[in-house]
């Protein structure tokens, strides 16, 4: 399978830019939402679905459907087996921390688990119970469970189904569709996780953003593919949503929060329910990117360690949650802790912690092989 180095660029400028923003520095708040009201996140579950699309169609239009089905859940085990290992890690070390410092940071995040240690274990390992920064994974888990069926119906019956489903769960995640099965599962079943420590992404809002990248992926192995193009009347409009969104959010003395204080308004450009009009952001850019992409990518030099941060995503965001969990465990989550010195040399060792990684796993992987790691983390 030929590999886009453009797509493992891009994904490494997501990690870099998720690992800045969850660090605590001065360029967290910059750097966070650094497209408009649009994040590093939402840009990378859309390229990893990508990627998983373009792979895994390819392996049920050549070898078929049951081969294709079998290559996604060992996808899936290998990423819930990274986050079983990533909990059980940051659990033990917050274990040991706990009796000889006291990071109220980390016990911020980890409080439910503090609570009920047991319980918080069990539920964590079975993907329930997510905390902080620790909520990822298990989106990518859901996912990759899923993709296998709707790929295979997709292949067999077109996307047109798919879609409109998907844009359906959406619409009603946007009216409270978790926060009314998981009133069910606690009242029906006894469920002991309470709503908020059940991850802050919304599954089934983000699954719009999974299944549209996994189908912009699979079309690309069609016999009649052609480039993905925007007629000139769409550039120009999605332009100005992208320029008035930057403006918004950078210029504008707005920030973050889009309105200010009116919640209900800010709902609009949610994050973690995948408001509307953050999706009309995203679908704007996305518009620009394959427009203006190619030709800016034929004038540039290749980014090689951006490349080997994308190709080696999942352990890279392990990584990278790793460190981010240390610094706020030892120093706490105050963005104004160190010098402006000490925020360069910090974010300096983990970049170079970063690479380190990556290149262990290209060596790991071995030389010359390529190696596919698609859906690895947001």
């Amino acid at each position: 399978m030929r590999r886009y180095w453009e797509i493992d660029a891009l994904r490494g400028l997501m990690l870099l830019l998720m690992t800045v923003t969850h660090l605590p520095s001065r360029l967290t708040d910059p750097l966070g939402q650094p497209f408009g009201f649009v994040s590093a996140a939402e840009g990378f579950v859309l390229l990893s679905a990508f990627v998983c699309g373009l792979h895994y169609s390819r392996i049920g239009l050549q070898q078929g459907i049951e081969p294709m089905r079998r290559a996604f859940w060992r996808r899936a085990l290998t990423i819930w087996l990274v986050q079983a290992a990533t909990l059980l890690g940051v659990f033990a070390a917050i274990g040991a921390l706990g009796s000889r410092i006291d990071p109220p940071a980390v016990k911020n995040l980890l409080s439910w688990f503090l609570a009920d240690p047991q319980a918080g274990l069990v539920w964590s390992l079975l993907l329930v119970y997510e905390p902080p920064l620790l909520d990822i994974l298990p989106l990518y888990v859901f996912f990759m469970l899923l993709s296998p069926w709707v790929l295979a119906f997709a292949l067999r019956h077109g996307w047109t189904a798919v879609l409109l489903a998907s844009v359906l769960l959406w619409t009603l995640a946007q009216f409270g569709l978790s926060e009314w099965l998981h009133a069910a599962a606690a009242r029906w079943l006894g469920l002991p996780v309470p709503f908020h420590e059940t991850g802050a992404f919304n599954a089934f809002a983000w699954q719009l953003l999974w299944f549209a990248g996994l189908w912009l992926g699979a079309s690309r192995n069609a016999p009649s593919a052609r480039p993905l193009r925007s007629p000139p009347w769409l550039v120009a409009l999605a332009i100005a949503v992208v320029l008035v969104g930057l403006y918004w959010r950078h210029g504008g003395g707005h920030g973050q929060a889009p309105f200010g204080a009116d919640v209900a308004r800010n709902l609009l450009f949610d994050k973690w329910q995948l408001g509307p009009l953050r999706l009309l952001n995203l679908a704007a850019l996305g518009v620009v990117v394959l427009h203006f992409g190619p030709a800016l990518l034929r004038r540039m030099p290749r980014l090689h360690r951006l490349e080997a941060l994308g190709r080696a995503s999942l352990p890279v965001f392990c990584a990278q949650l790793v460190a981010v969990l240390a610094v706020l465990a030892l120093q706490g989550d105050s963005q104004v802790a160190r010098p402006w010195w000490g925020d360069a040399l910090l974010l300096a060792a983990v970049w170079a912690g970063l690479q380190g990684v990556a290149w262990v796993t290209a060596r790991w992987a071995g030389r010359g092989r390529t190696v596919v790691l698609t859906g690895g983390a947001a």
